[in-house]
């Protein structure tokens, strides 16, 4: 079925890359957006030829935020029966392949949110970043408060949640949100660059590093430790660690095969 506010397309046959679009409204996050966002990584988290995922947006806005003018008329009953951003914004948590968000413009609020779901967040020098809820009235609802202190601190954490100031793309790099700053019109080559790398890569091990990392941050240091420790000696049965390991031994180019 075609999608009506997102395009998606592959990058050298390995990378998926799901461009949100609605462009009008600055990829502002409704519920069709999000479940058909879903949807493409569901899709290309199954397709066994497709090592990384990259959700990006326009260059005036990664994502403005939630959709206001749904979320206007909405009462408890709603957002609390209907599931509102758990049924569908959560779908990002269940893929287990990397994916990357490439950032220009305006990620605020939702689209903050959304970007911090992600493995690791590429940031065109002209990115902004904020947790504005606080202006409409409401707090962040998709993380903004658990993932935002997780990256930053919780003195700038609170700082942005309860002014809804906004962090530049500078400020957003010293302060580890993002994993590095590029110029505006480089942003997606280095972005692809750097997912095609992880392509190249064992799918096996990249998924047990993403896992292990996701562990680290949600869970505690000594429960982490074991389970980065059980995933490193489970890494020995695969295939792709004989092939890793005697390509270094004999100064090749490793060729894995994802087992």
């Amino acid at each position: 079925m075609a999608n009506e506010f997102i395009e998606v397309r592959t990058e050298g046959g390995k990378v998926g890359v799901v461009t949100l679009n609605r462009p009008k409204q600055l990829n502002a996050l409704n519920n069709g957006l999000m479940d058909e966002l879903g949807a493409a990584l569901k899709a290309f988290d199954a397709d066994p030829a497709i090592g990384c995922m990259v959700v990006t947006g326009s260059e005036k806005a990664f994502a403005a935020g939630a959709d206001i003018g749904a979320m206007a008329s909405y009462g408890f009953a709603d957002v609390y029966k209907n599931d509102y951003i758990t049924r569908n914004w959560e779908t990002i948590r269940s893929i287990r392949k990397p994916v990357i968000a490439a950032v220009s413009g305006f990620a605020l609020g939702g689209g903050c949110e959304l970007a911090m779901m992600c493995d690791f967040i590429i940031a065109a020098e002209n990115a902004k970043f904020g947790q504005p809820e606080i202006k409409l009235g409401i707090i962040p609802g998709a993380g903004g408060t658990q993932r935002l202190p997780r990256a930053v601190g919780k003195s700038k954490a609170m700082d942005m949640a309860l002014t809804g100031r906004m962090m530049d793309a500078t400020e957003a790099e010293r302060a580890g949100l993002v994993s590095r700053v590029v110029p505006l019109d480089k942003l997606m080559e280095e972005t692809l660059a750097a997912a095609l790398m992880i392509c190249d890569y064992s799918q096996i091990a990249v998924m047990a590093a993403k896992e292990a990392v996701n562990k680290s941050f949600e869970g505690t240091l000594a429960d982490g430790i074991m389970f980065e420790r059980r995933m490193f000696h489970a890494m020995f049965a695969t295939t792709d660690q004989k092939e890793g390991m005697d390509a270094f031994v004999n100064k090749r180019k490793a060729q894995f095969k994802h087992q």
